[in-house]
């Protein structure tokens, strides 16, 4: 966690059990990763919104991630909930994914995560009000 420069994110991580703090930092690190290998992204702010942690671009929308001790089995990536983005993840991927309703992707605590299309789901975000207004987020 010494990448964490945000010692309130930091310290929310610390809250976690291990297994769930362990699947959150590789969700965080999947969305680092699709920033740097995206040139027009910019830098990714982390901070912490309705306290769990966020991750923000510049002309993108919050994604967040956390995990709830009223549902130890699992944790998730959540996205603006007045987006089309979990609609489109739904039209695009079906049940590669478990959804909750028009606001998060869900992981069961022992679920591989199929990353290369987490990351396309982590992208969009990221850059929504650019693809906003094309089919499909341009997915």
């Amino acid at each position: 966690m010494n990448g964490i420069k945000n010692k309130k994110v930091r310290a929310k991580f610390d809250t976690y059990p291990l297994w769930a703090r362990k699947r959150l930092l590789a969700v965080r690190e999947l969305v680092f990763e699709v920033a740097r290998e995206d040139d027009d992204m910019g830098e990714i702010g982390e901070s912490l919104k309705w306290g769990e942690p966020g991750y923000l671009a510049e002309g993108g929308s919050t994604i967040r991630v956390d995990w709830k001790e009223s549902n130890p089995d699992v944790y998730a990536v959540y996205f603006h909930c007045r987006t089309r983005l979990v609609e489109t993840f739904r039209e695009v991927y079906g049940s590669i994914f478990e959804y909750s309703g028009n606001r998060a992707i869900v992981f069961k605590k022992n679920e591989k995560i199929p990353a290369s299309e987490l990351k396309q789901c982590i992208a969009l975000p990221l850059k929504y009000h650019k693809v906003k207004h094309l089919p499909l987020l341009s997915m």
